[in-house]
């Protein structure tokens, strides 16, 4: 069992418990960049890890009452059958060096919808976070077509249960608050990860030694995360998750690491502009309250 892919299970566990996301859009490039595991291999093992780590978020909500159970049955409606397609195709398809490299490329897509979804999460957040709660009518169809598409992406590339499906909820369901938004998806993402994990099993692509040393490394990561999720700076997590994802996609495009670091660097200095220019702004509606009080 490699120790450094222990480390990595851990780092990504951290930031799966620091944020609820990012487990499958961080630990699929990370096996498939920086270990040279097969693409293929690489989901397998990613999905068996998730497996594992979903329940643990998904626990905290469903205590919290933050979950729309509903939702959770007509997106696993969907998602679960869809994701068991996802793995047969990979099956069906996968051993094919082209096949290979177009499942590198579907992975890089993915991985840009996820930093766009962990950017709309985000924002989405701060508007709703004073929000009362507010029932909202469940809409069936688009709801199982939902999770039919996000099964179909988590059974082939392991990446979407948590960003991609936050994204499409966001944009049927503009009234549900953040936290019910999350707590959601974290619960539908238990079984859908789950079937995707099976399916791969089944059909022999899981590498247990793979799957073993992320998990391992992922269980005690995504405690740690969650014990200090309160404490950390949550925008700051977010700005690093997201360039992690924007220049992991970009190495999958098989673009130069020398684009891959200039399109990264940018990313930082727009991600410090940003943050300073919010510490300016509070400061400035801060400064009326202070000189009143004086």
């Amino acid at each position: 069992m490699d120790p450094i892919m222990v480390l990595a299970g851990l780092g990504v566990g951290i930031i799966v418990g620091l944020t609820g996301m990012g487990g499958g859009a961080l630990m699929t490039p990370i096996l498939v960049l920086l270990f040279g595991v097969h693409p293929v291999a690489a989901i397998s093992s990613d999905l068996a890890a998730s497996a594992i780590m979903k329940p643990f978020g998904g626990w905290v909500h469903a205590r919290r009452g933050t979950v729309n159970w509903r939702l959770v049955a007509w997106l696993c409606a969907g998602s679960i059958p869809s994701a068991f397609l996802g793995v047969l195709l990979l099956d069906l398809f996968g051993s094919d060096e082209n096949v290979q490299h177009s499942v590198k490329i579907a992975l890089g897509v993915a991985l840009l919808l996820a930093a766009g979804g962990m950017l709309l999460k985000a924002w989405t957040g701060r508007r709703n976070a004073n929000r009362p709660a507010a029932p909202i009518t469940v809409k069936p169809v688009p709801t199982v077509l939902i999770g039919i598409m996000g099964g179909l992406v988590v059974g082939l590339t392991s990446v979407g249960s948590g960003s991609l499906i936050i994204v499409a909820l966001l944009a049927l369901y503009p009234t549900l608050r953040a936290n019910d938004l999350v707590g959601t998806d974290l619960i539908q993402a238990v079984p859908l990860v789950t079937a995707a994990a099976l399916g791969h099993a089944f059909f022999g692509d899981l590498h247990l030694d793979i799957a073993g040393a992320v998990i391992l490394g992922s269980i005690p990561g995504v405690l740690i995360g969650s014990r200090i999720s309160s404490r950390a700076p949550g925008g700051l997590v977010r700005s690093a998750l997201v360039i992690v994802l924007l220049a992991s996609s970009l190495k999958l495009f098989d673009l130069p690491t020398l684009v891959v670091g200039v399109v990264a660097g940018v990313a930082v200095l727009v991600a410090v502009g940003i943050g300073l220019h919010g510490r300016t702004t509070r400061q400035k509606q801060e400064e009326p309250v202070e000189a009143g009080i004086s």
